[in-house]
């Protein structure tokens, strides 16, 4: 059986301006209603990203074998050129030349507080991009994306019989409770932090035990204090894995949910696959950017046996 994952999400840039003083110094709280500012960013970083293409990167370094489904501007040139140096398949990645690529730009002080501002672009077009021409899959996710895209995506893995998990992410709030109901139903599994589970669970009307019993697991990230796991009306904790420098919490939750990927294709117990994916968040965590770590995969198995005692 193919061990291929399909990755269906966004692929972005995300450009990180660095203030080096405080918003509070020139945002001034009487006048928000006439905001004409300017902040002086004399450091400027640019990172690869996007949720398909930050999962995709650290599922490969896993071992896996990801296929990306999403979507590209006329400005996907260095980001296609990286992935190819990184042999991650770009053969279902749709290029819409009048669209730039998805894009965020980040400024943020130096109490890393942040003024985002983010242009979906080319992921607006992500219902265009048929799944079905990924082939076979063994496992497929669906992370933030178009609105339209993620309905036809899990409407077409539905109809294709490939099970997949469902990441709301960000984009939890375009959809209401039907469309939300709809996506748990044609789901195998769905993860989510602890903010979102309780937007999930506000929006659906439905208990987290009554979401749980619609799928095979429900993954529940709590960040530092560990995640969550319910399948079968049991509930399995996954404990944090510690680290020695929080650096960049951008990209850890994919970097988890590649975790839950591998272990799935695997055939591993839950309680192994959320404690790689929790590792792999932990990993992630220590660097800046969503793509910066580098681990062979005989480097994390390593790490895995340190860290929990035992081999995978």
């Amino acid at each position: 059986m193919t061990q291929t994952s399909i990755i269906c999400g966004s692929i972005a840039i995300d450009t990180i301006l660095q203030f080096p003083g405080r918003f509070d110094s020139i945002l001034l709280a009487d006048q928000l209603h006439k905001v004409n500012v300017s902040f002086l960013a004399p450091t400027m970083r640019t990172e690869y990203g996007g949720c398909a293409g930050n999962i995709a990167y650290n599922l490969k370094m896993l071992g896996g074998e990801p296929r990306i489904v999403g979507v590209m501007g006329q400005d996907n040139a260095a980001y296609v050129e990286r992935l190819h140096k990184l042999d991650i398949s770009t053969d279902n990645i749709l290029i819409k030349p009048e669209a730039y690529n998805a894009q965020c730009f980040v400024t943020a002080d130096e109490d890393n507080n942040q003024i985002n501002a983010f242009h979906p672009g080319a992921m607006s077009y992500a219902h265009e991009n048929d799944v079905a021409k990924a082939g076979a899959a063994a496992i497929a996710i669906i992370s933030p994306d178009g609105h339209l895209g993620m309905q036809k995506h899990a409407a077409d893995l539905a109809k294709l019989q490939i099970p997949f998990i469902f990441d709301p992410g960000q984009q939890l709030p375009m959809f209401n409770g039907a469309e939300l109901i709809a996506f748990i139903d044609k789901a195998t599994y769905v993860t989510a932090n602890d903010y979102e589970i309780e937007l999930l669970m506000d929006r659906t009307g439905l208990t987290l035990p009554e979401i749980a019993g619609r799928l095979e697991a429900l993954i529940v990230t709590r960040g530092e204090q560990g995640s969550e796991i319910y399948t079968k009306g049991e509930r399995i904790e996954i404990p944090a894995v510690k680290v020695a420098d929080v650096l960049d919490p951008t990209g850890c939750g994919d970097a988890y949910r590649a975790g839950l990927l591998y272990g799935i294709t695997q055939g591993w117990k839950w309680e192994t696959t959320g404690r790689l994916a929790s590792l792999m968040g932990a990993i992630k965590i220590a660097s800046k950017g969503g793509q910066n770590h580098k681990f062979s995969a005989a480097e994390i198995a390593d790490r895995f046996e340190a860290a929990f005692g035992y081999r995978y």
